[in-house]
This record gives C-alpha cells, structure tokens and sequence, in this order.
C-alpha cells in the first residue's frame, strides 16, 4: 500500500505534469513529451507525425491544432482498428489520435479520449463538432480523468490506445490494471510510450523538466514487461522505433538539451532511452 508520502509524491508530479500540458495546450510553451517539445529540428507537427507513421489523408482530415506534436508513436496503425470497434484512448490530449481513431472505426464503433488537463479537455471539444461536420460523424468524446482511474466501465473496450503518456504517469502499475479492468475479454493495447534500456543517471531522474519530458519517468524494458504481465495481460510484444529518439539526439529543444548536458561524455541519449511499440491483450 503506497504511504502518505507517496501519494503526495505521486499528487506532485500528476500537477507538474498537468501544469505542463495546460501550457501546452494554451499554446505558452513547449515543455512536454512529444516531438515539438523534444525535436526542435522538425520543420512542423505534420512533418514529425508523417515521421512516425500516419498518413497525409489521415493528418489533412483533421480538425484545426488538432495535431499538437505530442506524438512518439502511431499507436492507431498499430492497433489495427476495425468498424464497430470502441477504442479509449489514455491522454488524449487535443484529440488527435481520437479523431483518427473515430474514422477507423465508423458510425457502428466509439472512440473515447481520457485526459486529465482540463485545457487539453477544451481543445478536443471544441473541435468536436469540427470533425463531426467534416466526416458526417458523431461517434467520439472526451472525459476528465486521470489514467490510474479511468471514467470507463469494466469491459468496455475493444482496444486501448496511449500515445507517450503513460510514461508520465507516477502510479504506472496502476494504469495497466486499470488498461485490463476496462478492456472487454479478448481486447487488445496498443500502446507507443518512451522506455529505458538501461537506468538513467541520478541527476536526470530527478530532473523536473526531464519527467515532464518523458525521459525521466519512463521504465526499464523488464520493469514493462512485469507490470504488463502482473496486469493480467498476454501476448506482449515490444518493438523499437528509432526515429523519435534520432529527433531528439538531433534537438536543439531545452528539455533534450538539458538531458544531453547531463550525460558522461561520449554518451546519446539513444543509449538510454527507446521509442517503443507496445502490443498485448486480454485472455478472452
């Protein structure tokens, strides 16, 4: 059982975090997980998104600021999303893997975005109708709430999708039961999220503008795999994406060039961090 300390702990780095993307979403600063905040080199949030896998029609369709740049994945390609489907989406920010997700799975499916910054919260509604307009759609939402308590009842996904947020989560144990309470038997995560590939130095785990960075928050790749599994989840499948960490090692973004500064010499980030795909699912 966590201590009171640690919850306090763990209430601290949830209002950093949330302070962070409040920011982001008001458009004040760029001090957060995802390519615009880590990738200074990347021309635009379109150009980074193309990058990391989604399509021109995908990225032309959706609604205004949408696409923030806060992608290190494509975990809607990766989920493989079918009509009919109802998908949740941990982080949803403003909406851009909702509204994509929500013309994969039609007007018999649901995409549901979670978010606990109630900024982000306002973007993706107002764009909303936007989307609802453009495709002739009324089949996504938006709720607040934080991700280790998820405003979803059991077993009412068929998929779960997060894209660079869980990592940012101080209670990530949590999160992944809560991935398995809400997913129906037989569903399936598709998940994009930071990992570590060996321990970071001290100096950069306790780094403030790190954690809210991805970096300093993310788990060793064994660390991942026993969460999954201890969730109850099956099948588990990683897969490294090299060219968000490539985009951060070639940065000249505060958050990168502070991590970088903090390492031995001769050492990358790409040493210690990976961009991973992460696949599972719930026995059926």
């Amino acid at each position: 059982m966590a201590t009171f300390n640690d919850l306090a702990k763990q209430q601290e780095i949830r209002d950093m975090v949330r302070g962070g993307y409040a920011a982001v979403a008001k458009a004040e600063e760029s001090s957060c997980c995802g390519p615009t905040c880590c990738g200074g080199q990347v021309d635009s949030a379109a150009q980074l998104a193309a990058s990391v896998g989604y399509s021109a029609e995908e990225l032309e369709a959706l609604p205004e600021g949408a696409n923030m740049g806060l992608s290190c994945g494509n975990p809607t390609a990766l989920a493989s999303l079918k009509e009919g489907e109802v998908v949740v989406d941990l982080g949803s920010g403003g909406g851009f893997d909702v509204f994509i997700a929500g013309r994969k799975v039609g007007a018999t499916g649901r995409a549901i975005g979670v978010d606990m910054t109630p900024e982000m919260l306002a973007k993706a509604r107002r764009n909303t109708a936007v989307y609802a307009e453009r495709n002739g759609l009324d089949n996504v939402e938006f709720r607040l709430g934080e991700i280790e308590n998820l405003p979803v009842a059991d077993n009412t996904a068929d998929v779960v999708i997060s894209n660079c947020v869980i990592n940012l989560s101080p209670d990530k144990p949590r999160v992944y039961r809560e991935i398995a309470r809400v997913l129906k038997p037989g569903g399936r995560i598709a998940v994009s999220d930071i990992v570590l590939k060996k321990p970071l130095p001290d100096a950069i785990r306790n780094d403030a503008q790190a954690l809210v960075g991805c970096v300093a928050g993310a788990l060793l790749v064994d660390e991942l795999k026993s969460l999954i599994a201890e969730a109850g989840l099956v099948d588990l499948v990683l897969e490294e994406k090299p060219a968000y960490v490539k985009t951060m090692e070639e940065s000249r973004d505060h958050i990168a060039s502070e991590v970088k500064a903090l390492l031995a010499e001769g050492e990358t980030i790409g040493d210690y961090i990976a961009s991973m795909n992460i696949s599972a699912r719930k026995p059926a």
